[in-house]
């Protein structure tokens, strides 16, 4: 077995033969890479109609009534204190809008201050009455307990 002429002899064109058919296909392979097979690509887009980033804008209430909506749709006053909304069956509900500015301790306190006021004006106006009422009544009359009214005929 050893001894074998035929197996004993490096035959180099076997493996020259081996490696080049191995290079080859690594070739095609970075080929194919370099090269992206062009596949039509389709891509289709339904736009539906979505009215919830916009904003829209109505001087009147009959603006609001012309106006087709596909939902519930909020319209603004210019000057936005007024919203009306709007939903598919042409139902119109209108608010009254009003800013909300936050206060600080001293406006917290001024208001506290002036409530009192006017609550110790108001004491002041309705004990000033009832010491005016009782000074203000003509003596007349006051009468007295001990003078009866009692009425006596003429024929007496």
């Amino acid at each position: 077995m050893y001894n074998n002429p035929y197996m004993n002899s490096y035959n180099p064109q076997m493996t020259v033969d081996r490696i080049n058919a191995q290079m080859n296909e690594l070739e095609k392979m970075k080929q194919q890479i370099q090269q992206p097979v062009q596949q039509p690509i389709t891509q289709n887009f339904q736009l539906a109609p979505s009215n919830r980033d916009v904003i829209k804008y109505a001087s009147s209430i009959e603006e609001v009534n012309r106006d087709m909506v596909i939902g519930d749709t909020p319209f603004f006053s210019k000057d936005m204190s007024v919203v009306w909304i709007k939903n598919t069956k042409g139902e119109i509900k209108t608010y009254e809008l009003k800013e909300i500015i936050p206060k600080d301790e001293r406006d917290l306190l001024i208001e506290s201050l002036q409530m009192q006021l006017t609550e110790l004006r108001k004491e002041v106006k309705e004990n000033a009455k009832s010491i005016n009422n009782d000074d203000d009544e003509p003596s007349q009359s006051k009468k007295s307990s001990s003078i009866s009214n009692v009425r006596r005929s003429k024929k007496e």
